[in-house]
């Protein structure tokens, strides 16, 4: 056996692990065939300035001597490589044919050919990218595209139709949908709807901490109901009053607030205070207590939502317990309701208003409701002497233009307003029977003659006449009175039963005379009022009473008051409570801005904001005192 000849180990420049620098290729000549009896060629033309060395290692790699041609520094091409490839780039060389292959083999042949799938210019900063020219902007090839616009271009039409066709798109969806929304989508007639969270179904949602319209407690028996003129009513209000220890000092409550006043007016004994009011075992409790106060001897409560909720027709309803014993007179429970531009107790926002429903131009605009002595029968037409002592309608008719009056105007003259007043109930006793009577009553200026109404059928009717009868009490200088009075059940006192008692009010500016109210006591109807039962009085020279359209906030009080009835204290007993069960308040079906204080057609907010003194100070019994005068009269001033 012949023995194996031992290889001659490299030298310090050649590396046979690591790839060699390629030799240039002439695509004229051929690869030299591979001969496996000889160590491969090696070139010389790159690396033989190299030094020995490690220093040398690393400089022969980083010029590309060592490696194949791929050290940062490699790039040198030869005139061989540009005449073959017509460029200059490093990676069109050829594999080195000595290789990594273990024990020094030469790689085969095949293997060092050009291979062409390796991209130009990578990493040749010398040659041309593929996006230069966006780079390198060619002036002339620039001008020469920039003279070929035309008007007329398909791709220019194209973009502005595009550009056209989104700005459309934006209009209609920011401006086009909301206005087709409006007049496509019928309105929701729910009552109550977006008010408190109602929504179009007229679920009430669940909200802790939250008002709403609606009390969740109300039993869902109680929605709706049919009103006496055949109409469907929908609830829009109510408070159950369940929820124990509620106060109502100012902005405790969403919709309501206590006096702390004295209800000069009426000539009361007692005074207001907010601590006599609370709600306890599920029902709103109104305390009169005996007991020295601000100079007087008596502390009682009256709750109202003036300025909170008010709610313009509809019918109201209100579960009550009396307040002491139908055999001991003298208590003067209340529930009723009046117009918004005047605030019970704050003498000063009343005078002038209360409790005028007028919208006519003449003699009952102006004081006493004369002028110079005209008509006559106004100065003994009332009960033995003057038939008024109004001070004349503040916000009339007669208001000459740009004056200090709400609105709203009707061509070229404001329309009447006032705070006319209706009572749900004014309780009383009989004291030839010991029984205890609901009087039921509407306020209002100017008077008839005598402050007798038209209280003929059909225009004012008595549904039981047995019960009900027409209260004696009919005005004096300060009011007109359409009362009736009914009798109650005695049991219904001192918080052992309950009644409901309630009116029915309906109006329109567009249709007066289809204006009525109806009353109820322990939930069957009473007597009615209607537009007829105002009319035109020809002695006293006034027209028609209005039933009114102003909106209208609640009030709760319990008072003592010898205007009203003398008090027999041998018998009356202190504390004593009048106990409430619910409120509840229906209004039609499809009425808009009906349960609001500040209507469109009737606003108060703006009026009262600009009035503040009268309507916060209730030590200020006049309109003057506030600091304002009653705007010019066309009756008796000339309009400037």
């Amino acid at each position: 056996m012949v023995p194996q000849q031992r290889r001659q180990p490299p030298s310090v420049q050649e590396y046979y692990a690591v790839p060699q620098n390629p030799q240039p290729i002439s695509v004229q000549g051929s690869q030299p065939a591979y001969n496996p009896s000889r160590p491969p060629q090696r070139s010389t033309s790159l690396h033989s300035n190299l030094q020995p060395g490690r220093g040398a290692i690393a400089q022969g790699v980083a010029s590309g001597a060592i490696g194949g041609g791929y050290g940062p520094y490699s790039y040198n091409p030869t005139t061989a490589r540009e005449n073959a490839f017509q460029n200059g780039t490093r990676f069109s060389a050829a594999p080195s044919e000595a290789s990594s292959l273990a024990g020094g083999e030469t790689m085969p042949s095949a293997l060092t050919a050009n291979s062409s799938s390796i991209p130009p210019y990578i990493l040749d900063t010398t040659d041309p990218d593929l996006d230069d020219p966006l780079h390198n902007p060619d002036p002339l090839q620039d001008a020469a595209l920039d003279s070929s616009f035309t008007l007329f271009s398909t791709r220019g039409w194209a973009n502005a139709s595009a550009l056209f066709v989104l700005m459309v798109g934006l209009l209609t969806l920011f401006a086009g949908y909301p206005i087709i929304h409006y007049y496509t989508t019928p309105e929701n007639t729910t009552p109550g709807f977006n008010l408190g969270g109602v929504n179009a179904s007229g679920q009430v949602p669940s909200l802790p901490g939250l008002p709403s319209v609606l009390d969740t407690d109300t039993p869902a028996s109680a929605q709706t109901r049919t009103g006496s003129d055949g109409y469907p009513y929908q609830l829009v209000f109510s408070d159950e009053f369940n929820q124990d220890g509620r106060t109502f000092w100012p902005g405790d409550d969403p919709y309501w607030e206590a006096a702390n006043l004295h209800y000069w007016a009426t000539g009361d004994l007692e005074w207001y205070d907010p601590s006599a009011i609370t709600t306890k075992d599920g029902k709103l409790v109104i305390t009169i207590t005996e007991q020295p106060i601000n100079n007087l001897n008596f502390l009682s409560g009256m709750l109202t939502s003036w300025n909170k909720l008010c709610f313009t027709t509809g019918y109201i309803e209100v579960s009550v317990s009396m307040p002491g014993s139908p055999t001991a007179p003298g208590f003067w429970p209340g529930v009723w309701t009046m117009g918004n531009l005047g605030r019970a107790g704050y003498g000063g926002s009343t005078d002038g208003t209360w409790p005028y429903s007028y919208d006519t131009c003449d003699l009952g605009t102006l004081p006493n409701q004369t002028d110079q002595g005209v008509p006559a029968a106004a100065e003994t037409g009332g009960l033995g002497g003057p038939l008024s002592y109004q001070p004349g309608q503040r916000l009339s008719a007669c208001t000459c233009p740009n004056s200090d009056h709400p609105g709203p105007m009707v061509g070229s003259s404001y329309v009447g307003r006032g705070v006319p007043e209706i009572d749900v109930l004014e309780t009383q006793v009989d004291v030839y029977t010991f029984r205890g009577q609901v009087s039921q009553s509407f306020q209002t200026a100017p008077y008839n003659y005598n402050y007798v109404f038209n209280n003929q059928t059909p225009y004012t009717t008595i549904n039981d006449s047995s019960i009900t009868m027409l209260n004696s009490y009919t005005g004096s200088t300060y009011q007109q009175a359409m009362s009736a009075v009914t009798y109650i059940d005695s049991e219904n006192y001192g918080g052992q039963q309950y009644a409901t008692y309630g009116f029915e009010w309906w109006s329109n500016p567009n249709d007066r005379p289809s204006g009525y109210i109806t009353w109820y006591s322990e939930s069957a109807q009473t007597w009615k009022l209607t537009s007829g039962s105002m009319g035109a009085d020809a002695v006293s020279e006034i027209s028609a009473r209005l039933i009114p359209e102003e909106p209208m906030y609640i009030i709760f009080n319990l008072g003592l008051a010898p205007s009203f009835q003398q008090q027999d204290f041998m018998h009356l007993q202190f504390p004593s409570s009048m106990y409430i069960d619910y409120v509840r308040v229906y209004q039609r079906e499809g009425l808009q801005n009906a349960l609001t204080c500040d209507p469109p057609s009737y606003p108060t907010s703006a009026y009262i904001n600009s009035h503040l003194n009268a309507y916060s100070n209730p030590n200020i019994t006049t309109w003057e005192q506030g600091g304002y005068t009653f705007p010019l009269n066309k009756m008796s001033a000339t309009c400037s």
